[in-house]
């Protein structure tokens, strides 16, 4: 049993966390799901907020945009922004 679960955190570790959790769940998806409009939306408004129209990719993935947008929104919540005059 030892073994089997190195095996398999072996093989967690070199896929990554996002990927081996959804597969451990039985619930494959397309690893380049492309965003979804929601997702596109919310990222253009994110990067006119914070003044960085180069952050918003349309070639983004499902997963990949969500990333963008958690941290986009975690740099507005702690006020990471960089100085912009009006």
């Amino acid at each position: 049993m030892q073994k089997k679960k190195t095996a398999e955190t072996q093989v967690q570790q070199e896929l990554g966390s996002d990927i081996a959790a959804t597969i451990s769940r039985g619930a494959w998806t397309p690893m380049r799901e492309p965003m979804t409009g929601a997702q596109a939306a919310s990222l253009k408004r994110l990067a006119e907020e914070i003044r960085e129209p180069r952050v918003f990719d349309a070639g983004l993935s499902k997963s990949e945009a969500a990333r963008r947008i958690d941290r986009l929104q975690e740099r507005l919540r702690l006020g990471e922004l960089p100085p912009h005059t009006d």
